[in-house]
Protein backbone atom coordinates (compact mmCIF):
# COMPACT_ATOMS: atom_id res chain seq x y z
CA UNK A 1 0.00 0.00 0.00
CA UNK A 2 1.57 3.35 -0.89
CA UNK A 3 0.71 6.30 1.79
CA UNK A 4 1.94 9.94 1.89
CA UNK A 5 4.93 10.91 4.49
CA UNK A 6 3.04 13.28 7.26
CA UNK A 7 5.67 16.13 7.96
CA UNK A 8 6.24 15.30 11.95
CA UNK A 9 8.14 17.69 14.21
CA UNK A 10 12.17 17.38 13.62
CA UNK A 11 12.93 15.96 17.00
CA UNK A 12 10.08 12.92 16.51
CA UNK A 13 12.62 10.47 15.09
CA UNK A 14 16.12 9.63 15.66
CA UNK A 15 18.83 12.22 16.91
CA UNK A 16 21.19 13.69 14.49
CA UNK A 17 20.53 16.87 11.88
CA UNK A 18 17.58 16.41 9.38
CA UNK A 19 18.66 15.93 5.84
CA UNK A 20 16.37 17.12 2.97
CA UNK A 21 15.87 14.68 -0.10
CA UNK A 22 13.25 13.78 -2.72
CA UNK A 23 11.26 10.81 -2.13
CA UNK A 24 9.07 9.60 -4.61
CA UNK A 25 6.71 7.17 -3.07
CA UNK A 26 6.53 4.44 0.05
CA UNK A 27 5.17 0.62 0.56
CA UNK A 28 4.43 0.16 3.45
CA UNK A 29 3.40 -3.75 3.13
CA UNK A 30 6.13 -4.95 0.91
CA UNK A 31 7.01 -8.51 0.30
CA UNK A 32 9.44 -8.28 -2.09
CA UNK A 33 11.72 -6.23 -1.43
CA UNK A 34 13.76 -7.98 1.47
CA UNK A 35 12.76 -10.76 4.41
CA UNK A 36 9.07 -10.12 6.13
CA UNK A 37 7.59 -7.30 5.56
CA UNK A 38 8.80 -4.42 4.41
CA UNK A 39 8.36 -0.58 4.68
CA UNK A 40 9.67 0.15 1.38
CA UNK A 41 10.82 3.86 0.35
CA UNK A 42 11.18 4.69 -3.76
CA UNK A 43 13.44 7.52 -3.64
CA UNK A 44 13.24 10.14 -7.11
CA UNK A 45 16.72 10.20 -8.96
CA UNK A 46 18.50 7.60 -11.26
CA UNK A 47 21.44 7.93 -13.90
CA UNK A 48 20.44 4.66 -15.70
CA UNK A 49 18.10 4.33 -18.32
CA UNK A 50 17.04 0.74 -18.66
CA UNK A 51 15.02 -0.26 -21.62
CA UNK A 52 12.50 -2.52 -18.86
CA UNK A 53 12.08 0.31 -16.56
CA UNK A 54 9.10 0.04 -14.29
CA UNK A 55 9.70 3.24 -12.63
CA UNK A 56 10.59 5.90 -15.15
CA UNK A 57 8.65 8.11 -13.92
CA UNK A 58 12.04 8.62 -10.97
CA UNK A 59 13.93 9.28 -12.83
CA UNK A 60 14.73 12.91 -12.08
CA UNK A 61 14.64 13.53 -7.99
CA UNK A 62 12.19 16.97 -8.85
CA UNK A 63 9.62 13.93 -10.12
CA UNK A 64 9.52 13.25 -6.54
CA UNK A 65 8.21 15.24 -3.46
CA UNK A 66 10.98 17.39 -1.36
CA UNK A 67 11.18 15.76 2.44
CA UNK A 68 12.97 15.78 5.23
CA UNK A 69 14.72 12.30 7.18
CA UNK A 70 13.30 13.36 10.12
CA UNK A 71 10.10 13.41 8.87
CA UNK A 72 10.46 10.17 6.98
CA UNK A 73 11.69 8.47 10.27
CA UNK A 74 8.46 9.63 11.93
CA UNK A 75 6.63 7.50 10.31
CA UNK A 76 8.78 4.62 10.02
CA UNK A 77 8.67 4.57 13.60
CA UNK A 78 4.77 4.44 13.66
CA UNK A 79 5.53 1.04 11.73
CA UNK A 80 8.51 -0.38 13.88
CA UNK A 81 6.76 -2.36 16.15
CA UNK A 82 4.61 -3.93 13.18
CA UNK A 83 7.92 -4.80 11.23
CA UNK A 84 9.62 -6.84 14.08
CA UNK A 85 6.48 -8.89 14.51
CA UNK A 86 6.42 -9.57 10.67
CA UNK A 87 10.45 -10.03 10.77
CA UNK A 88 10.52 -7.14 8.17
CA UNK A 89 12.41 -3.62 8.05
CA UNK A 90 13.34 -1.42 5.86
CA UNK A 91 13.85 -1.01 2.14
CA UNK A 92 14.95 2.13 0.67
CA UNK A 93 14.19 1.46 -3.24
CA UNK A 94 14.06 4.02 -6.09
CA UNK A 95 15.05 5.29 -8.98
CA UNK A 96 18.38 4.68 -7.66
CA UNK A 97 19.00 5.47 -3.64
CA UNK A 98 22.56 6.33 -4.12
CA UNK A 99 21.73 9.16 -5.87
CA UNK A 100 20.75 10.58 -2.71
CA UNK A 101 23.69 9.06 -0.45
CA UNK A 102 23.76 11.93 2.91
CA UNK A 103 19.87 11.32 3.22
CA UNK A 104 20.01 7.78 2.51
CA UNK A 105 22.62 7.58 5.72
CA UNK A 106 20.20 9.58 7.82
CA UNK A 107 17.75 7.45 7.36
CA UNK A 108 19.46 4.37 7.65
CA UNK A 109 20.96 5.73 10.92
CA UNK A 110 17.39 6.53 12.27
CA UNK A 111 15.83 2.98 11.30
CA UNK A 112 18.94 1.18 13.22
CA UNK A 113 17.98 2.75 16.16
CA UNK A 114 14.47 1.96 16.09
CA UNK A 115 15.94 -1.90 15.81
CA UNK A 116 15.02 -2.55 12.58
CA UNK A 117 16.46 -4.51 9.31
CA UNK A 118 17.60 -2.50 6.69
CA UNK A 119 18.41 -3.54 3.20
CA UNK A 120 19.49 -1.45 -0.02
CA UNK A 121 18.18 -1.95 -3.22
CA UNK A 122 20.48 -0.21 -5.98
CA UNK A 123 22.13 -1.22 -9.01
CA UNK A 124 25.67 -0.84 -7.89
CA UNK A 125 26.32 1.82 -10.70
CA UNK A 126 26.63 4.65 -7.76
CA UNK A 127 28.16 2.45 -5.14
CA UNK A 128 30.70 4.56 -4.50
CA UNK A 129 29.06 7.11 -3.27
CA UNK A 130 27.90 4.83 -0.06
CA UNK A 131 30.72 5.42 2.07
CA UNK A 132 31.54 2.76 5.20
CA UNK A 133 29.30 4.40 7.80
CA UNK A 134 26.61 4.24 5.78
CA UNK A 135 27.30 0.82 4.88
CA UNK A 136 27.60 0.02 8.47
CA UNK A 137 23.86 0.48 8.81
CA UNK A 138 22.52 -1.33 5.40
CA UNK A 139 22.62 -5.09 6.26
CA UNK A 140 21.23 -6.53 3.17
CA UNK A 141 21.80 -5.40 -0.36
CA UNK A 142 19.61 -6.35 -3.00
CA UNK A 143 21.73 -6.08 -6.17
CA UNK A 144 20.40 -5.67 -9.50
CA UNK A 145 23.26 -6.54 -11.97
CA UNK A 146 21.45 -6.66 -15.44
CA UNK A 147 23.85 -7.91 -17.75
CA UNK A 148 27.38 -9.37 -17.48
CA UNK A 149 29.33 -8.03 -20.55
CA UNK A 150 29.65 -4.75 -21.22
CA UNK A 151 28.04 -4.02 -24.49
CA UNK A 152 24.51 -6.24 -23.46
CA UNK A 153 24.93 -4.00 -20.08
CA UNK A 154 25.24 -0.27 -21.70
CA UNK A 155 22.54 -1.61 -24.25
CA UNK A 156 20.48 -2.34 -21.40
CA UNK A 157 20.90 0.63 -18.86
CA UNK A 158 22.91 3.40 -20.91
CA UNK A 159 25.67 3.48 -18.39
CA UNK A 160 29.06 1.12 -18.33
CA UNK A 161 29.37 -2.69 -16.42
CA UNK A 162 32.69 -1.85 -14.30
CA UNK A 163 31.33 0.20 -11.25
CA UNK A 164 28.49 -2.20 -10.58
CA UNK A 165 30.85 -4.82 -10.60
CA UNK A 166 33.39 -2.76 -8.34
CA UNK A 167 30.47 -2.60 -6.02
CA UNK A 168 30.05 -6.08 -5.98
CA UNK A 169 33.65 -6.45 -5.03
CA UNK A 170 33.44 -4.17 -2.25
CA UNK A 171 30.58 -5.88 -0.58
CA UNK A 172 31.96 -9.19 -0.46
CA UNK A 173 35.30 -7.51 1.29
CA UNK A 174 32.97 -6.03 3.62
CA UNK A 175 31.43 -10.01 4.24
CA UNK A 176 27.72 -8.05 3.38
CA UNK A 177 25.01 -10.11 2.65
CA UNK A 178 23.53 -9.85 -1.25
CA UNK A 179 20.28 -11.07 -2.88
CA UNK A 180 21.25 -10.42 -6.62
CA UNK A 181 18.46 -9.85 -8.72
CA UNK A 182 18.65 -10.64 -12.40
CA UNK A 183 15.96 -9.49 -15.29
CA UNK A 184 15.82 -12.07 -17.96
CA UNK A 185 14.29 -10.27 -21.14
CA UNK A 186 13.96 -12.55 -23.90
CA UNK A 187 16.32 -11.13 -26.77
CA UNK A 188 18.42 -8.83 -24.70
CA UNK A 189 19.50 -10.54 -21.44
CA UNK A 190 18.74 -14.15 -22.43
CA UNK A 191 22.31 -14.81 -23.34
CA UNK A 192 23.00 -17.76 -21.48
CA UNK A 193 26.84 -17.45 -21.89
CA UNK A 194 26.68 -14.24 -20.09
CA UNK A 195 24.73 -15.61 -17.52
CA UNK A 196 27.20 -18.32 -16.85
CA UNK A 197 29.43 -15.61 -16.03
CA UNK A 198 27.30 -13.70 -13.76
CA UNK A 199 26.81 -16.98 -11.65
CA UNK A 200 30.51 -17.72 -11.51
CA UNK A 201 31.47 -14.44 -10.57
CA UNK A 202 28.36 -14.26 -8.06
CA UNK A 203 29.55 -17.88 -6.33
CA UNK A 204 33.21 -15.86 -6.29
CA UNK A 205 31.85 -13.39 -3.89
CA UNK A 206 30.38 -15.72 -1.28
CA UNK A 207 28.51 -13.29 0.17
CA UNK A 208 25.49 -13.78 -2.55
CA UNK A 209 22.04 -15.67 -0.79
CA UNK A 210 19.95 -15.75 -2.87
CA UNK A 211 19.34 -15.00 -6.40
CA UNK A 212 16.13 -13.71 -7.64
CA UNK A 213 15.35 -14.75 -11.77
CA UNK A 214 12.59 -11.58 -12.78
CA UNK A 215 10.92 -12.85 -15.61
CA UNK A 216 10.06 -9.79 -17.89
CA UNK A 217 6.94 -8.18 -17.52
CA UNK A 218 5.23 -4.68 -19.07
CA UNK A 219 3.45 -3.90 -16.31
CA UNK A 220 5.14 -0.29 -16.26
CA UNK A 221 4.61 0.39 -19.62
CA UNK A 222 1.79 2.53 -19.24
CA UNK A 223 4.15 4.89 -17.31
CA UNK A 224 6.14 5.34 -20.55
CA UNK A 225 2.91 6.21 -22.49
CA UNK A 226 2.60 8.74 -19.58
CA UNK A 227 5.48 10.49 -19.96
CA UNK A 228 5.50 10.35 -23.85
CA UNK A 229 9.08 7.85 -24.23
CA UNK A 230 9.25 5.87 -26.65
CA UNK A 231 8.92 1.82 -25.06
CA UNK A 232 11.78 -0.09 -27.00
CA UNK A 233 9.93 -3.51 -25.54
CA UNK A 234 6.77 -2.99 -26.27
CA UNK A 235 6.77 -6.12 -29.16
CA UNK A 236 9.17 -8.24 -26.16
CA UNK A 237 6.96 -10.90 -24.41
CA UNK A 238 7.64 -12.48 -20.50
CA UNK A 239 10.03 -15.54 -21.04
CA UNK A 240 8.97 -18.67 -20.89
CA UNK A 241 8.51 -20.81 -17.95
CA UNK A 242 10.82 -23.03 -19.01
CA UNK A 243 13.39 -20.65 -19.90
CA UNK A 244 13.05 -18.95 -16.50
CA UNK A 245 13.88 -22.45 -14.73
CA UNK A 246 17.07 -23.11 -17.09
CA UNK A 247 18.37 -19.92 -16.21
CA UNK A 248 17.87 -21.11 -12.60
CA UNK A 249 19.50 -24.06 -13.07
CA UNK A 250 22.40 -21.88 -14.26
CA UNK A 251 22.93 -20.43 -10.91
CA UNK A 252 22.14 -23.94 -8.77
CA UNK A 253 24.78 -25.11 -10.94
CA UNK A 254 27.30 -22.88 -8.95
CA UNK A 255 26.08 -23.79 -5.80
CA UNK A 256 23.94 -20.64 -5.02
CA UNK A 257 20.20 -20.64 -3.83
CA UNK A 258 18.36 -19.05 -7.34
CA UNK A 259 14.13 -18.35 -7.04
Amino acid sequence: MLSPITPQPAHAAGTGASVRGWVHSVETGGTVDGPGLRYVLFLAGCPLRCQYCHNPDTRHMHEGSPAQSSDVLADIATYADFLHRAHGGLTISGGEPLVQPEFCAAIYRGAKQLGLHTALDTSGFLGGHADDHLLADVDLVLLDIKAFKEATYRAVTGVPLRPTLEFAERLSVLRKPIWLRYVLVPGLTDHLDEIEGLAEFAAGLEVVERVDVLPFHKMGEFKWKQLGLPYALATTEPPPPELTERVRGIFRTQGLKAV
